[in-house]
């Protein structure tokens, strides 16, 4: 490795660092900023053999700007131009409070608003078809079966995010309350409420499920794989997409659950608020969008029965 290498590894150890510890971003956000400023490196050759530092100092906003037309120019998504522009808003940001930079080149850089996509939304019919099956295939005793009856309900009842469900402990669960305690992005605490069709599953995959499972690796999760130990969010996704395919309904993701509970809510009177804080959202204009998708039905529900439509 070179020294310049060297260096840059040294910067962007320290800016992973900046954003795990004092931002508190998700490790998902965290290694996708990384990749990004990577590519920015590679747009720039920023790995030079001046130095990492001179570099820097060499960026200025039309090199942003030409990186983000580039990618624009090859197809890449808004949502991922974005995402990039807010990578490298942020390391820019941080690099001249550091001191690394000065003056800061993406003070002033714009980059595209995420496209608007409807979240994709099961509707009640498809939901209760889904869970259905899941309940009627864990009659076979078959612990996984058990374990996923109880992800799903729990997914559907919470709105949680599977890396969240994943990551629940036997002592974040209070049966008797039906509230979960939930550790969602930036190491954020909140509780949220189930109804008794989750608890019922959760509490026969406690009884019969996870105790045939249990091993020397398990520790205190909730939800464990076939050898024991925690269950990956690889294993629920595979579980959620086989359901789906057992129950005739479109295959849909673990995330279109969280999408479909909030939905749900709001449309069954809900207020704006109380979804936001079940979902752990940190601004109240991400939730807002559900409220497009209940008018998006609502609409289509309208033109198909008002005879006037």
């Amino acid at each position: 490795m070179t020294s310049t290498d060297a260096a840059a590894s040294e910067l962007l150890a320290a800016f992973e660092g900046y954003l795990r510890h004092e931002r508190g971003l998700s490790g998902n956000t965290v290694r996708a900023y990384l990749g990004d400023l990577l590519n920015l490196g590679a747009h720039l050759g920023v790995l030079r053999a001046d130095g990492i530092d001179a570099a820097l100092a060499g960026v200025a906003l039309a090199d942003l700007r030409s990186w983000l037309a580039a990618m624009d120019g090859d197809g890449l998504s808004r949502t991922t131009l974005a995402r990039r522009g807010a990578a490298a808003r942020a390391f820019f940001a941080w690099a001249s409070d550091t001191g690394r930079i000065v003056p800061n080149p993406a003070l002033r850089l714009a980059s595209a608003r995420p496209a608007t996509v409807l979240p994709t939304v099961l509707t009640a019919a498809e939901v209760e078809t889904l869970l259905g099956v899941a309940r009627t295939r864990a009659d076979d005793g078959d612990p996984v079966h058990l374990r996923d009856w109880a992800a799903v309900e729990m997914l559907y009842a919470t709105g949680m995010r599977v890396g969240e469900l994943a990551g629940v402990d036997l002592g974040d669960l209070d049966l008797g309350e039906r509230l979960v305690r939930v550790v969602g992005k930036g190491d954020k605490e909140r509780v949220v409420p189930f109804g008794v069709p989750a608890a019922v599953a959760t509490t026969t995959w406690l009884e019969r499920g996870r105790p045939a499972l249990v091993s020397e690796a398990t520790g205190s999760a909730l939800l464990l794989g076939r050898r024991g130990q925690r269950v990956d969010q690889r294993q629920v996704r595979e579980a959620v997409h086989e359901l789906c395919r057992l129950a005739g309904v479109d295959e849909v993701a673990p995330h279109a659950l969280r999408h479909t509970a909030a939905t749900h809510l709001l449309t069954g009177g809900s207020d704006l608020r109380s979804v936001q804080e079940v979902l752990g959202h940190a601004s109240l204009a991400t939730t807002q969008r559900y409220t497009h998708v209940s008018a998006e039905r609502l609409r289509a529900a309208y033109h198909l029965a008002h005879p006037r439509a």
